[in-house]
């Protein structure tokens, strides 16, 4: 397994699969009640020049989005929820440019369940058309897939993955209209709700197990399907060393802030099967591909 590394990125969101098709289209948009795709009503798009690896995705309490920092394809996996490896067709700008999105929809936006998209993806599906021009077909085809299964028959979980009692939604609520949220724990700590990855470290407060699947789709370069029969939300972390030591912005060693890590750790497979008593096991299976058939810089605002 290849373990990737996202330097720190905070990822507020589900994937799912959509159903493939053939035809060159614009981004399929849910219709609003008067007919019209579900679109944000404001947004600005501005391209990041920070020159820093940092990705977050942010929802927050009055209809309001956040991407920091992120490419195209980021928005592209968010939007359609796939995996970088299901898009195809990307010019060589829409990977190293990074971009800020601030947007409001117009009254809240109803939180959706990993697997599912709602609202928040039909309008970036919106967005995406509207200032990157985005037109695109999809390819189903039949490739190596994983899925994720308890390690043990009896059904007993590793030391570090249990039932959450965080209740998210109260959380949030409670927080409306009280400012911005409170930055997130620091490594280390434990993470209330989201779903956060670090160098040899990927921890989740209240999160679903199909969240960790989508990251591990990512980070195997497959499609990665829940099949534990683990429902409702988790608290786990996960220490692991990836098989690569990594870089940051060209420099070795860990920055301040961030975890070090440890060289003599399990691989992520192992850690997973030690510290979640979960197991990935190889088969095949279809997977839908999304070619890029139109795509431009975005409009400015």
């Amino acid at each position: 397994m290849k373990a990737s590394l996202l330097a720190a990125a905070i990822f507020v969101g589900v994937l799912a699969i959509p159903r493939a098709g053939l035809d060159a289209q614009s981004p399929a948009a849910s219709p609003a009640a008067d007919g019209k795709p579900l679109s944000f009503e404001v947004a600005a798009v501005k391209q990041n020049k920070s020159g820093t690896n940092f990705i977050r995705f942010m929802m927050l309490p009055g209809g309001r989005f956040n991407a920091e920092n992120t490419p195209l394809g980021e928005l592209l996996r968010f939007a359609f929820q796939v995996q970088p490896f299901q898009i195809e067709g990307l010019p060589a700008w829409a990977k190293s440019d990074r971009f800020d999105v601030t947007a409001k929809a117009e009254g809240e936006i109803t939180p959706t369940q990993p697997g599912q998209a709602g609202p928040i993806q039909f309008m970036m599906r919106t967005l995406l058309a509207e200032r990157f021009g985005l037109v695109y077909h999809e390819e189903t085809r039949e490739m190596p897939i994983a899925v994720l299964v308890l390690a043990r028959e009896d059904g007993k979980l590793g030391p570090k993955l249990e039932k959450s009692t965080t209740d998210c939604q109260a959380l949030f609520a409670a927080r409306r209209g009280g400012g911005p949220p409170p930055p997130p724990p620091a490594f280390g700590e434990k993470l209330q709700c989201g779903f956060r990855v670090g160098p040899g470290t990927i921890s989740g407060g209240a999160s679903q197990i199909s969240q960790l699947a989508q990251f591990l789709s990512q980070n195997m370069s497959r499609i990665v399907l829940d099949k534990t029969g683990l429902t409702g939300n988790y608290d786990f972390e996960i220490t692991y060393t990836p098989d690569q030591m990594p870089n940051f912005n060209g420099q070795p060693g860990t920055p301040p802030g961030l975890p070090a890590i440890d060289p003599n750790g399990p691989p992520l497979a192992t850690a997973i099967q030690e510290q979640l008593g979960l197991k990935i096991e190889s088969q095949r299976g279809p997977v839908v591909m999304f070619v890029i058939d139109k795509l431009s810089q975005p409009t400015p605002d």
